[in-house]
C-alpha cells in the first residue's frame, strides 16, 4: 500500500513538473519568435529525413514523390531560385579583374538607395523652366497624355551635351558620397588585414621574397621579446 501511494506521488510530481515546462515552452515560444521558427525548421528536416528514409525503404523515387507536392508555378519559381544561386555562387570566385570590378559596381548599385521625391522634384523644375524658357512645348496627345517635346534640342542630354556641369549637387549627397568612398576604402583595408594575417604577414613588410620572409619569422619567434621594447622606441622617435 506504501509503495502505491509512493508511486502514486511520483506520477503527480511527473504530471505537476510535465506541466511547468510545457507552460514555460509555451511562454518562450510567445515572446521568442526565433525559438519557434527554429522548431518549425527542425521539425520539417525531420519529416524531410523521414519520408526519405521511407521511400527508400520501399524503392520508390524519393524526388519524384516530393515532386507531388509541389505545382508547376512553384516547381518554376524553385528551380529558377537555384539557378540564381548556383550562379551567384560560381560568380564569387575571383576570373578576373574586369569581372570584379562589375561585381563591386552591381553591389554597389544593389545598395543604391534613391530618393524618388527628389528626382521627380528636379524633373518638374527642370520641365518647367525649359518650357517657360521656349525651350520645351507641352502637348497633349488624344488619349490625354502629357509629353515633352523638345522643340529646338537643347533640353535633351545627346553626346554633345554640356549642361550637366552646371548641375550642383546638394550637401546630403556629397556627404553620402564621401561615407561610400570612405567605407569603400575601409572594407578594402580590412581585406588587405585579413589577407596578410591569412598569411603570417601581420604588421610591416620586412621581406623581400619568401625566403627572407621565412628567415625574418624564425628570428621573430627567437628574439621579438628581446627586440620589443627597442623597436617601440624606435617608432615613437625617443630612442637615443
Amino acid at each position: 500500500m506504501e509503495r502505491f501511494k509512493a508511486l502514486q506521488a511520483r506520477a503527480k510530481t511527473g504530471a505537476q513538473k510535465n506541466l511547468k515546462e510545457a507552460t514555460l515552452e509555451s511562454q518562450r515560444l510567445a515572446t521568442d519568435p526565433n525559438l519557434l521558427t527554429s522548431l518549425n525548421r527542425k521539425s520539417a528536416i525531420a519529416s524531410h529525413n523521414l519520408l526519405k528514409a521511407d521511400t527508400e525503404i520501399s524503392g520508390g523515387d524519393f524526388e519524384r514523390k516530393r515532386a507531388w507536392d509541389w505545382t508547376i508555378e512553384e516547381s518554376e519559381r524553385w528551380d529558377k531560385r537555384i539557378k540564381k544561386k548556383d550562379a551567384h555562387r560560381d560568380d564569387q570566385a575571383f576570373q578576373d579583374y574586369r569581372q570584379d570590378s562589375r561585381k563591386v559596381y552591381k553591389r554597389q548599385i544593389r545598395d543604391l538607395k534613391v530618393d524618388m521625391d527628389y528626382y521627380e522634384k528636379q524633373k518638374n523644375e527642370a520641365i518647367e523652366k525649359a518650357a517657360a524658357s521656349g525651350g520645351l512645348e507641352i502637348v497633349e496627345t488624344e488619349d490625354g497624355e502629357l509629353v515633352a517635346v523638345d522643340k529646338d534640342g537643347t533640353f535633351y542630354s545627346t553626346a554633345d551635351s554640356t549642361g550637366f556641369v552646371e548641375h550642383k549637387p546638394p550637401k546630403d549627397a556629397v556627404d553620402r558620397l564621401v561615407k561610400d568612398l570612405t567605407e569603400a576604402e575601409e572594407a578594402r583595408l580590412k581585406k588587405r588585414r585579413e589577407r596578410m594575417g591569412a598569411n603570417g604577414d601581420e604588421g610591416d613588410v620586412t621581406y623581400i621574397n619568401d625566403k627572407n620572409k621565412q628567415f625574418n619569422q624564425k628570428l621573430n619567434r627567437f628574439y621579438n621579446k628581446y627586440t620589443a621594447e627597442i623597436r617601440d622606441s624606435f617608432e615613437r622617435g625617443t630612442m637615443i
